[in-house]
């Protein structure tokens, strides 16, 4: 949506307005997302990858299937500017981010309320938590969260591509398991996920060097996410044993 809010071609608005509502229009989408698992009562992996194929399908709608270009240089500066010398916007901004989420896990009851559903939903409710309103202020979040990323993705490249970030959910949810997040809700670590984000990183950087072809990357990657998630259903399984 920055490419809407920002370009030439589409509103051009101001970069402050812009990026307000870009944010907006990520927790819109997290608001969706948290109706239709909360309230319709729809499986959350369902109801995200629903969503986002939706969101991809209006991308492709909207550009014509056409690269669209930002050139605010104020709106890129975002990204690739150095506000401290020697480390990218983009990295501090991501450094920030990570210190947020992470405080926002621990310290507070979004976070609290978060993993206590995730690891059992009716004891929570019945403990007097009122489940539905936490999900969806769960999902804005994290929709927030995600139209951040959009922005310091495409402020790098200055640029918007309506197909970009296919396969993206893959190294998503391989980083955050291997960091030590249950696929089956109930443990987090904001900590670990960046980890495994930077091996994810890492692992694709390597093959690249390493001049293994993309389709060979993608079989590599998805051995990597079923490693993970086997490695979890492992670890489950001994903590229930236990």
């Amino acid at each position: 949506m920055a490419g809407v809010f920002l370009s030439g071609d589409f509103l051009n608005l101001p970069l402050g307005l812009g990026l307000i509502l870009v944010l907006l229009f990520g927790a819109f989408v997290g608001l969706i997302n948290g109706v239709n698992v909360s309230v319709l009562g729809l499986p959350p992996f369902i109801a995200t990858l629903a969503m986002m194929m939706v969101a991809r399908g209006l991308a492709l709608i909207i550009s014509d299937k056409s690269t669209i270009s930002i050139a605010n240089t104020d709106y890129i500066a975002l990204s690739t500017g150095n506000l401290i010398p020697g480390i990218s916007n983009a990295a501090l901004i991501f450094i920030l981010l990570t210190v947020l989420a992470a405080f926002l896990m621990n310290k507070t009851l979004l976070g609290r309320y978060a993993l206590a559903i995730g690891s059992n939903e009716e004891a929570t409710r019945l403990s007097g938590v009122n489940v539905r309103l936490w999900k969806v202020v769960i999902y804005v979040t994290a929709g927030v969260f995600m139209a951040i990323g959009a922005i310091l993705y495409s402020a790098r490249f200055g640029f918007v591509q309506p197909a970009e970030g296919v396969g993206f959910e893959l190294n998503v949810i391989a980083a955050t398991v291997i960091g030590g997040t249950s696929l089956s809700g109930g443990r987090a670590s904001i900590p670990g996920a960046l980890v495994g984000a930077l091996i994810m990183e890492t692992l694709k950087k390597g093959l690249t060097m390493m001049g293994v072809a993309s389709e060979w990357q993608l079989v590599v990657t998805g051995i990597v996410v079923l490693l993970a998630v086997f490695i979890d259903n492992v670890r489950r399984a001994r903590e229930n044993a236990a």
